[in-house]
């Protein structure tokens, strides 16, 4: 929050500079961190303009989630940070449409009540793209910021979707057993805070591990030494330090030697959003399968989605996939993922990924909502639990989410037969209380209900 201040108080300085940047202070913005509500000035800027670019307006390792560097570098990951490439393979899976671009005007409303279009709603937070699929059309799209229908997109935790899914072959494969410990398989977790849970905890945030994520405090041990090793956040001198140098170099080190268990919590009697947790789940993927996360995914999931574009990965500091947050692909792409999701793990006339484990993404037990609700930080979401590294609203309908912070989801409505995906470049890094966030999520939600009565 600091940070997001000082560029502010930074770029109002830049108006008296070169016409090279284009500064527009517009109405107060609403950031949300925690239970507090900060007004902020909303500010435009034209980053990397210039060849090479004037230095008020150069994208970093440092600023790339800062907004508006983000989004330039959202959709550029692969300059800040280091990736690795998940080739598309095979003829392409069409997506005919866009067929109802009337959708735009559709009536929504924010999460304040203000009636507007739909396209008017996500271009007022922070979106960059956004697609709407029905069956297999493609109803409509639309980009802004530059941003377009060929350019990759960074998914954050959306990534963490992803690998609950592929973990999920390796379960119906009898591989990976739920309920054995993470250790039985990584036997470097043996001492850990993993090593008293089940592969279930894990994959339902319910580790109770003494570790906390946090994006706003900077002196905390997820920014000072997790995000670092993960090479996802910016710490001076962190990028030079070489592995004989540190004893946590990347975040496999992290896992096994820095995370112990919470003694005031047991594993299974809460939800506690912990990034490090997907960690563990790829870690299991890439020591039973014998195969690279990135490997594996292409192999048993991408190339089987008649994608159009490649995907790519950012990596950990040792060059290790970053599945808890680094997966980086197109909207359409991801819709295709999201529509073999709603449509019980087929796709393209293949099944790609067991019925039985996305069914299970949405049985929803009692304790899996006990645990939401006695999470304040979401008690003003409209999440009903999270389970299976999917955030889910209505089990019924099954409608359900994957989510990354800064505004990035996959919106899943089996119901309504329906895939939205939008990715953003929101300046609050949650999606607990940003207004950004809930408006698009409630403006989807509405659009699927009128889909659904069409």
């Amino acid at each position: 929050m600091q940070e997001m201040l000082f560029l502010v108080s930074n770029l109002r300085g830049c108006i008296k500079m070169k016409s090279a940047i284009t500064i527009i202070v517009t109405t107060l913005h609403l950031l949300t961190i925690g239970s507090a509500v900060v007004a902020v000035e909303q500010v435009e800027l034209d980053v990397m303009q210039g060849f090479p670019p004037a230095r008020e307006t150069q994208a970093t390792m440092k600023n790339y989630r800062e907004h508006p560097f983000n989004q330039w570098t959202f959709r550029n990951a692969g300059a800040p940070l280091n990736v690795v490439m998940i080739p598309r393979e095979g003829k392409i899976r069409e997506l005919p449409g866009p067929t109802q671009p009337g959708l735009a005007n559709h009536s929504v409303s924010d999460v304040a009540g203000k009636t507007m279009g739909f396209q008017a709603l996500f271009g007022a937070n922070h979106t960059d793209g956004v697609v709407v699929v029905q069956g297999d059309e493609l109803l409509y799209e639309h980009y802004f910021h530059q941003f377009n229908a060929h350019a990759q997109h960074l998914w954050f935790s959306m990534s963490k979707s992803l690998t609950s899914t592929a973990l999920g072959l390796l379960v119906a494969q009898g591989k990976v057993d739920l309920s054995a410990s993470p250790a039985a398989y990584i036997p470097e977790l043996k001492g850990s805070g993993f090593e008293r849970v089940t592969v279930q905890n894990v994959l339902d945030m319910a580790s109770s591990v003494d570790f906390h994520e946090t994006y706003t405090n900077l002196d905390s041990d997820f920014a000072i030494h997790y995000a670092p090793a993960l090479n996802l956040g910016w710490l001076r001198g962190a990028a030079d330090v070489q592995p004989e140098d540190t004893p946590i170099y990347g975040v496999h080190d992290f896992l096994a030697n820095f995370i112990k268990p919470d003694p005031k919590r047991e594993p299974g009697d809460n939800f506690d959003y912990n990034s490090s947790n997907a960690d563990v789940l790829g870690w299991i993927i890439a020591r039973v399968s014998g195969q690279s996360f990135q490997d594996f995914v292409q192999q048993n999931i991408w190339s089987k989605l008649g994608a159009e574009h490649d995907a790519y990965i950012a990596v950990d500091r040792a060059y290790m996939p970053a599945v808890t947050g680094g997966m980086n692909s197109t909207t359409r792409d991801a819709a295709r993922f999201g529509m073999m999701i709603r449509d019980r793990g087929k796709y393209n006339g293949e099944q790609i990924i067991p019925q039985a484990w996305v069914d299970a993404n949405v049985v929803i037990t009692d304790k899996l909502r006990a645990n939401m609700r006695a999470n304040i930080k979401y008690s003003d979401e409209p999440w009903s639990a999270y389970h299976n590294m999917w955030w889910v609203l209505d089990e019924t309908n099954g409608e359900y989410c994957a989510v990354g912070i800064h505004g990035q989801v996959i919106y899943i409505n089996r119901k309504a037969d329906t895939v939205m995906v939008w990715f953003s470049s929101q300046p609050g890094a949650s999606a607990a209380r940003d207004p950004n966030f809930q408006s698009k999520l409630k403006a989807a939600r509405l659009l699927a209900a009128h889909l659904t009565e069409q």
